[in-house]
Formats: structure tokens, sequence, C-alpha cells
């Protein structure tokens, strides 16, 4: 019989990579194509046939909802297997998606397993699962052991320790040489930081439309590079609100201490929508003339 086909729509290179190399890991044997938003999958969607689409919401030329809504009127799409991976969680984007015709949901950001297991559903609902796990391979306790995907999808079963981090990158926990800071960080740039362990608030010291350089307590779980996050952000009179896709790219001790109580943050952005970098652009100049953080990171 023919493979098992996916496609994969996101604006962000990075997403899309992360997605596919995770399936490939799981099912070697599918055959996965991807698209970089709902204007490029449309036309592929009506060139080829898939068993199943794993779809961002937000994209330039069309969106997640906007392809989901032309799938569902298309009597060879009508239940296609459709999976949103968004980071819009609201109840209102939710209701308007089920209403749309959606199959199941992947909030970001997201480790392995949880994408695994609704892609799992999918195909057990689709009927599919017996042909993919006939292409698994028959271990798969050490398919992201030692794969850097794990640090980028949060996908791993032990809590970070420095060693780990700074075998990433170097000097990834290490104190900064700026000077040091021992009192709690300051700063009215506020937003609110996902990553796959929790959800906490931050402090915005500096922004760019390439990334933000945040500061948060420590937890108990430490946060790790390369890992996928996303940041909230809502600033000005109209309390305008932007969630931006991206990974940290570096983490550091505040403070001048290995048992810092705050850590220091390069928050990498991914989105390649206009509308957000529009946002993002408001705010880095609201931001900058309000004094809330300084302009570029």
């Amino acid at each position: 019989m023919s493979k098992v086909s996916v496609l994969v729509v996101d604006d962000a290179s990075f997403i899309r990579d992360l997605v596919k190399k995770c399936l490939r890991n799981a099912f070697p044997g599918i055959k996965i194509e991807d698209a970089v938003n709902g204007r490029k999958a449309q036309a592929m969607l009506t060139r080829d046939a898939f068993d199943l689409v794993l779809c961002d919401w937000e994209m330039p030329e069309m969106s997640g909802l906007e392809l989901l809504t032309w799938c569902r009127e298309q009597d060879p799409l009508k239940t296609l297997p459709f999976i949103m991976v968004t980071s819009r969680g609201d109840k209102e984007n939710v209701v308007q998606a089920i209403q749309a015709g959606v199959s199941d949901f992947v909030s970001k950001p997201f480790t392995n397993e949880q994408l695994l297991t609704k892609v799992k559903k999918a195909f057990t609902k689709a009927g599919l699962m017996d042909a993919v796990m006939a292409c698994a391979p028959t271990r798969m306790n050490s398919a992201f052991g030692n794969d850097s995907l794990s640090a980028l999808t949060g996908g791993k079963t032990q809590l970070a320790t420095p060693a780990l981090a700074t075998a990433a990158r170097p000097q990834t926990i290490a104190a900064p040489a700026a000077k040091a800071a021992s009192q709690t960080p300051t700063g009215r740039g506020q937003g609110q930081l996902r990553l796959s362990s929790g959800t906490q608030a931050c402090v915005i010291k500096a922004l760019s439309l390439k990334e933000a350089l945040l500061v948060v307590r420590r937890g108990e779980v430490l946060p790790q590079v390369l890992e996928s996050a996303v940041l909230d952000l809502e600033q000005g009179d109209n309390a305008e609100v932007a969630r931006l896709n991206g990974y940290l790219h570096a983490v550091v001790a505040y403070e001048p201490k290995p048992d810092s109580d705050w850590l220091q943050l390069t928050f990498r952005f991914v989105d390649q929508d206009a509308a957000k970098m529009g946002y993002l652009s408001r705010l880095i100049a609201h931001g900058t003339a309000q004094k809330h953080f300084v302009p570029g990171a």
C-alpha cells in the first residue's frame, strides 16, 4: 500500500523542522511534506492526497482557520484529519475552530509526547495506525535520547541540569559579564512566557524584531537552550496582545552566583507573520518611548 502522507503547514521553518523531525523519529516510513502558509498548502492539497494536516493558525496570505474552512468545503477533504498547532488557546478561538471542523488541537509550546499523542489519536481514528506502525522501529526508547529535538520541544524525562545546558551552548549557565545584580529585576515591560513546563511572568529588558531579552524567576525546572516557547506580549492603551513563537537562544544567571534566583533568557522569534511583526514594531516604539525597555536585544 502507499505510504501514509502528512502535510505540515507553518510560516516558521523552525516549527516545521521540529514537527517533521519528531514524526520521522516516531514513524520513519511515513511521507512528510511542508508548506510555508495556507495558500501554499491549498495548492498542494488540490494537487496531492494527504492523510493528515498539521497546521499553524496565524500565517501570512492564508491563515490556518481559512485553510481549514476551505478544506471542509471540498468533498474530498471534508473528513481529512486536520490538527491545529497553535498558540491560540482562548475559548473563542477554540470554539471558532471547532465550528469550522477542526479535528484536534496541539498547543504551542509542545513536547514530543504531546504532539505524538495527538497524531496517533488522529491515525487511529482514521484507521491508519496499523499502516504507520508497520514502518515504526521496533525500539523507540532511545529515539529521542540524544536527539537535539528533545531540547527543541522540551520533550525530556529528566530535569535539566547546568551541565546539560552548558553542553548545548558554552557558558549557558555562567553568570553574565555585566555588573552584578543582586536585587529583584525591575522594569515596566511585562510579558508572559509559556514553556512546556509551565507559564511564568517575565520582565522585558530589551526588545528587537529579532529577539527579546527576558528576566524570569528561577523555578524547579530549568529552561533549556533551544527549547520551544511562546511569548505573550500585551502593551499599549488598547491592550493589544501578540503571541510570538520562538525558542530560547541563551540562558544565563542574572545574579553572579550559581544558585541565582533570577535567570536572563534570550528569546529568538521565529514568526514570519506580517501582522505580528507590525505589532512588534509598534510595541518597540511605544516601550522605548515610555522607557519600559531598551531597543535592540
